[in-house]
């Protein structure tokens, strides 16, 4: 259920937005993947996991755990803030239909027509092997976010054993529990002391699934970058098919200007079949030549307003991608910060309440 509520008063005969409506996880899905055509330079915030990666295996996989659908809902909702908050995407109109069009909403993304604009897979796989001079920082970018996303996946599951060993000792107490309790039924002085110190230990093992579960939040902070990762890579493809098609129309312009220069003067620089068939079969009139040289002039100085309008578009799109890289870097860098400080905190808070416990099972066999 998305619910969303306006922060301007609606002017005299507007019809009020819709407050709240359902939205599906595909829906979700559409949203992000038109955002990602029709912005090609902007890091696109990415959605949550639909199904659990890197849980220590005590805590459910299913995506329909409770507790996951919960961790999830909070990430759509985490996706809905970094998009409002962005300082382009916030202001598309499809966007705030998502937000406020109870039907139709599908319809509209598609009258858009952004899957056409979508670059095919193997057309992105042809631009990263051909092109020929690829620009030296979105290269070093593309290295980095492999190296982050790599960096990432390997604290997790790092984070996931830890965490299946954290479950084990802190059910291990529960065992201490059990002894102290059946212990203390045979002991008539120390009884009382051994059944405290028998439920400290009981409440210590039972608290581990919540703490585990609030962790699994802090993990999620980290998921987040580590799709944010694909979404770096995404833009280094989108820079690579440009400079790809670039280079495409610059070879097709030389090559038609040698052609018309090969026409024009009679001469011909290279083997083709074209001029093996020219010297078998006689030579071209006069007005053919010239016919011909006239669509190459007028293809050529088509291709030489296309060069130049994908140069401009080029350069438009490093600048416009840099500076959006360039925030992207700064939110990241605030965000791990914090997300690492949490956790080490939290790791500080579980260690302190292991020593209380045993504080307080000091305590009780004092008082034996």
């Amino acid at each position: 259920l998305l619910s969303s509520r306006a922060v301007e008063p609606q002017s005299e005969g507007q019809c009020a937005p819709v407050d709240s409506l359902w939205r599906r996880y595909s829906e979700f899905e559409l949203l992000r993947n038109y955002l990602s055509v029709t912005y090609p330079h902007i890091v696109v915030p990415p959605l949550p996991e639909k199904r659990a990666d890197f849980v220590w295996h005590k805590l459910s996989a299913d995506n329909m755990d409770p507790d996951f659908v919960e961790r999830r809902r909070i990430g759509l909702e985490n996706f809905l803030l970094r998009v409002a908050s962005h300082p382009v995407l916030c202001q598309d109109k499809i966007f705030y239909s998502f937000l406020t069009q109870e039907g139709g909403w599908k319809e509209m993304v598609n009258e858009t027509g952004f899957q056409i604009k979508a670059d095919s897979r193997l057309k992105a796989l042809n631009a990263t092997f051909r092109v020929k001079n690829p620009d030296k920082r979105f290269t070093e970018l593309k290295h980095y976010s492999d190296e982050l996303q790599s960096v990432i996946s390997h604290l997790l599951r790092v984070r996931a054993r830890v965490a299946d060993r954290l479950y084990g000792v802190y059910k291990v107490h529960g065992n201490y529990g059990r002894v102290f309790s059946e212990w203390s039924a045979i002991e008539k002085e120390m009884g009382d002391g051994l059944q405290s110190a028998g439920h400290h230990m009981d409440v210590y093992a039972a608290s581990i699934d919540d703490i585990l579960e609030e962790e699994e939040h802090y993990a999620d902070q980290l998921k987040e970058y580590l799709f944010y990762a694909e979404a770096l890579r995404a833009v280094c493809r989108k820079h690579e098919l440009m400079q790809y098609d670039l280079e495409m129309a610059a070879q097709d312009l030389t090559s038609k200007k040698q052609q018309c220069e090969e026409l024009a003067t009679g001469t011909v620089r290279t083997f083709s079949l074209k001029g093996m068939t020219s010297k078998l079969f006689g030579q071209e009139t006069p007005e053919q030549r010239e016919a011909k040289v006239k669509v190459l002039e007028e293809q050529i100085q088509e291709g030489e307003e296309q060069l130049k309008s994908k140069n401009l578009e080029g350069r438009d799109f490093v600048k416009s991608a840099w500076a959006d890289i360039e925030r992207f870097k700064e939110q990241k860098n605030h965000d791990l910060k914090e997300a690492l400080i949490s956790y080490a905190v939290m790791q500080i808070s579980m260690c302190k309440k292991g020593i209380q416990v045993w504080t307080n099972a000091k305590e009780c066999f004092s008082k034996m």
